[in-house]
């Protein structure tokens, strides 16, 4: 196979959820303009619905699917809705996640078990319902996205409950790695460093305290994090299981 050829996404199928905005939806429609069909899923139906009609736009193909990423029955609802249509799945892209900044002092059991649920739990699910079908169909690729946090503790912030949860989602990967490859599915995960999100450019006030540490000198832009998932999805990758791939413009370095 030529090196191009190893990247080549035509046709296939897969899922992203929390694609609705953010950073999961730079991956949908840059995946999608790469030839996949992507399911844009959200918890958030009317962001999913403009995603994906802004793929269509391009001319390209993507379906708008909910999903409630900490709920099971929701993440088989999606598979069924994903696989009903395509007859395939290739791919699965959990992208979901969220977190608080809360002193852990201050911190109630509630507020820290959201943030596990949602970026543990809302991998997990999703994942077994993606590799429920997959074991059954030759197989395919899972990728996590987890973050830099996972390997570091960012300051200044206090976001004990979302470092937590997202080695956990790391470690997770790795477990379904070891377990999920004797059915054909290899599952990784992209640990992206500060990005230029909705959420970042309302807290530039903080922007001045991180890029000092920043090796590159900038905040990451989501569509720097497109190669990295698209080489995970694609053949490109196809010994590679269990891996974590960090993007971060150096951060983890320092």
């Amino acid at each position: 196979m030529k090196c191009l050829e190893m990247f080549n996404l035509q046709d296939r199928v897969g899922y992203i959820t929390g694609a609705g905005r953010g950073i999961g939806k730079v991956l949908a429609k840059n995946i999608a303009a790469a030839g996949a069909i992507v399911a844009v899923a959200d918890i958030d139906k009317a962001t999913a619905d403009r995603t994906c009609a802004e793929i269509i736009a391009e001319g390209d193909r993507a379906i708008a699917v909910h999903a409630d990423v900490t709920d099971e029955i929701s993440c088989a609802d999606m598979i069924t809705r994903i696989t009903d249509q395509y007859d395939r799945l290739d791919f699965g892209i959990n992208n979901a996640g969220g977190g608080n900044e809360l002193p852990a002092l201050d911190m109630s059991k509630e507020d820290f078990m959201r943030v596990i649920e949602l970026n543990i739990a809302g991998v997990f699910l999703p994942s077994k319902a993606a590799a429920s079908y997959m074991k059954d169909h030759g197989g395919g690729t899972i990728v996590n996205t987890a973050s830099m946090s996972a390997s570091i503790v960012n300051v200044p912030q206090t976001i004990s409950a979302y470092n937590t949860s997202k080695a956990g989602c790391r470690h997770l990967t790795k477990s379904c790695a070891v377990e999920w490859a004797q059915y054909g599915i290899r599952v990784n995960s992209v640990s992206p460093g500060y990005m230029m999100t909705e959420l970042t450019q309302r807290i530039s006030h903080m922007h001045p305290l991180w890029l000092p540490m920043i090796p590159q000198g900038r905040i990451g832009d989501p569509a720097d994090l497109v190669g990295a998932f698209v080489y995970l999805i694609s053949d490109a990758s196809a010994y590679a299981t269990g891996t974590d791939i960090i993007v971060d413009g150096g951060y983890t370095c320092i």
